[in-house]
């Protein structure tokens, strides 16, 4: 079953990219005492990923950390090496915090998961975004097909926080 809004988010483990290289941290890290707006690609370098998921939340994290906000983070099921790479490419160094779910465990966790196999993809999460304070999901936009990114972008969520949530 799906998380919905008034969950709380699950115990899991991301690979980050550190200063010394690859490392582990967990939601109970990246969420607890924490404001946070994560959201999930399909996966780094594809086309709507890379060209306007991912850019539209670089543009404005300014924006979501002067509304108190103090991560914006993406999760992908890709490799830690290839989201640092990708972090760097996107101009999200530094800004985004880059959440390797390389098996989608997560994915599968939150159950958001998506087989995209006859893509040659295999499972994948879907594209989503979340508001997530101290751990219970205030906010929860799923996109029905992966190549969507409307209700995810953030633009919306943007437009969301503004209104209140």
């Amino acid at each position: 079953m799906a998380l919905k809004v008034g969950d709380t988010v699950p115990d899991a483990e991301f690979f980050v990219m550190n200063a010394d290289g690859p490392g582990k941290t967990t939601t109970s890290d990246v969420f607890s005492g924490k404001k946070v707006v994560l959201f999930a690609v399909p996966g780094a370098y594809t086309p709507t990923c890379d060209q306007q998921h991912m850019p539209g939340f670089v543009s404005r994290i300014d924006e979501l950390k002067s509304k108190g906000y103090d991560t914006v983070a993406c999760t992908s099921v890709n490799d830690v090496f290839v989201l640092a790479r990708w972090a760097k490419d996107t101009n999200a160094e530094g800004k985004v915090l880059m959440l390797g779910d390389g098996a989608a465990d997560f994915a599968k966790k939150v159950g958001l998961d998506i087989d995209l196999s006859d893509f040659g993809l295999g499972v994948r999460s879907k594209r989503y975004a979340m508001v997530v304070d101290d751990g219970v999901v205030k906010l929860l936009n799923v996109e029905d097909a992966p190549p969507e990114h409307g209700v995810s972008s953030a633009e919306t969520v943007c437009s969301a926080i503004e209104m209140g949530l």
